[in-house]
């Protein structure tokens, strides 16, 4: 038996599916309110406004899409296993959530209008050792130079284009969306070994 969600939880989740679904500017604290079966006071009473509410959406969805992938590198594993793993998680997020990262960008886009814990993120992604062990990499030759954000370009651009393209590829291609996740899954499969194949550098006998 699923356990009954607090008051707090009811208007969290609410304000998740709205402002996802509306953006900030998109929609307003009776909808949220709306959504809960709560009224407008009683959101306020638990969230001081639709700007706090929103900024704590906004965090814990960025955490989410950022830290569930990432956190692969506390792991005692090779660096090959390791970014393999994050391709899958990558993935399987996009999957289960295809409108997060639509969501983050939207938001991202209107610049110092979009209030959220920016240093706090950034510190738990580097609290996984993830950067540091990518340059140690590279200095150790075992993969090649390249900047981390144009890594974190290559990465994204791979996995997340075809999921914002289903609609697109669907039309062109007349696929089902049965049709379309196995292609999803072979996808998944290409980029894992194209992108393995390009960043690490194969090991030489001497």
């Amino acid at each position: 038996m699923s356990k009954e969600l607090s008051t707090e939880e009811k208007i969290r989740e609410a304000a998740k599916h709205v402002f996802i679904a509306k953006g900030f500017d998109g929609c307003t604290s009776r909808e949220i309110a709306k959504a809960a079966g709560m009224n407008v006071a009683l959101v306020n009473y638990y969230f001081c406004s639709k700007k706090q509410l929103f900024k704590l959406i906004f965090e814990t969805a960025m955490e989410d899409f950022m830290l569930s992938t990432v956190e692969v590198f506390r792991k005692d594993l090779s660096l090959e296993s390791k970014m393999r793993i994050f391709i899958e998680r990558e993935f399987e997020f996009l999957t289960m959530h295809p409108d997060i990262p639509r969501f983050i960008l939207s938001e991202l886009s209107r610049g110092d209008k979009c209030e959220f814990d920016h240093a706090g993120i950034l510190d738990k992604i580097a609290s996984t050792g993830v950067f540091e062990e990518l340059l140690e990499a590279q200095e150790k030759g075992i993969i090649r130079k390249i900047d981390l954000t144009n890594l974190m370009l290559m990465i994204m651009s791979n996995c997340h284009y075809p999921f914002m393209a289903k609609p697109l590829m669907k039309y062109l291609n007349s696929l089902s969306e049965e049709e379309y996740q196995e292609r999803l899954t072979l996808q998944k499969q290409y980029v894992t070994e194209m992108l393995i194949g390009y960043l690490f550098i194969p090991k030489t006998n001497s």
